[in-house]
């Protein structure tokens, strides 16, 4: 009876322990749930996992992929962190309204993720970042400062140093809207052009599983999505004047930042993410020996900064 007395009693102090750290250690690790919400109208897909008495971190995906991007990371965190992974409209399993009922801007887009949280009544939470999820992420941060924790940058723009070579004729196409300048862009959602997303840049492709760009090409080859996709390409253009606003809103609000940044990225070069030195003053900053899609090949690499991060600052 001594003996299992003393067990219990052990236990009990490494629970203490283990939550007093901000680990929520008593919970183990599960793969996300899949569920949809009403926002504005529409269905939206998104993904959950971890205890919601736990830290949220909100999670926004980048171009082409959706909340797929986050299955491993959900899994490896829910231990410690309540995850809320959405899909865009016209992403991923979220409804695709057709362009004439809904418009595919950025500005949108955050209006759409800002009313995902308010349905679920989340108020405090961290962001992790990612391409799209950059000027998405950004707009809300910067409208409610108040409410975002910690950031999580992974291949985000929010500089014009970043935008180099593999934009020119994204630029092209912004300075001249026609049917001849948009067939460069239309190679971004072919099989070919999708796979060289996830496999530009990484040290073994053969780590990257082709799931990835086959989940892609469900969304990005539904009726009606390719001139969504261009029409997104066309507005990436009115997230650049408000690139100064978002330095700002580092300048004055300091959000704890952690970069953890694929350096051999084309589309989001590590010359976009030195700049972030510039105003962030509490920043963990990482460059990682891979891709545009970072998790792919260094997703526990990520996994253990994001743990270690917030652990520190959440507590």
């Amino acid at each position: 009876m001594k003996s299992i007395t003393s067990i219990l009693l052990l236990a009990s102090v490494v629970l203490f322990v283990g939550w007093n750290k901000g680990t929520y250690a008593e919970a183990p690790s599960s793969g996300p749930t899949y569920k949809t919400v009403k926002v504005n109208g529409l269905s939206l897909f998104y993904r959950e996992a971890g205890s919601e008495s736990a830290p949220t971190l909100l999670l926004l995906h980048g171009f082409p992929t959706s909340s797929h991007m986050f299955r491993n990371l959900m899994t490896e965190l829910s231990d410690s962190y309540h995850m809320l992974a959405p899909d865009y409209p016209g992403f991923g399993n979220s409804e695709q309204p057709p362009m004439k009922d809904f418009d595919y801007t950025f500005e949108n887009l955050s209006n759409i993720i800002e009313g995902f949280l308010d349905t679920l009544g989340v108020k405090k939470y961290s962001i992790y970042l990612m391409d799209y999820g950059a000027p998405i992420g950004f707009r809300i941060a910067a409208k409610y400062p108040n409410r975002v924790e910690t950031l999580i940058i992974q291949n985000g723009n929010a500089y014009e140093e970043g935008l180099r070579e593999f934009w020119d004729p994204i630029k092209k196409y912004w300075k001249d809207r026609t049917s001849e300048n948009a067939k460069p862009l239309a190679e971004f959602i072919t099989p070919e052009g999708v796979k060289w997303q996830y496999t530009h840049g990484v040290r073994d492709p053969q780590v990257v599983s082709p799931d990835n760009w086959n989940v892609d090409l469900r969304h990005l080859t539904r009726e009606g999505n390719p001139a969504i996709q261009l029409a997104l390409f066309y507005d990436y253009q009115s997230n650049v004047p408000l690139y100064a606003s978002w330095q700002a809103y580092f300048r004055k609000h300091q959000p704890p930042t952690l970069i953890v940044w694929g350096k051999n990225d084309y589309i989001f070069p590590a010359e976009g993410a030195h700049p972030y030195k510039r105003d962030l003053k509490d920043l963990e900053f990482h460059l990682l020996n891979t891709g545009h899609f970072a998790l792919e090949e260094d997703g526990h690499e990520i996994a253990r900064y994001i743990r270690d991060f917030l652990g520190r600052k959440l507590n």
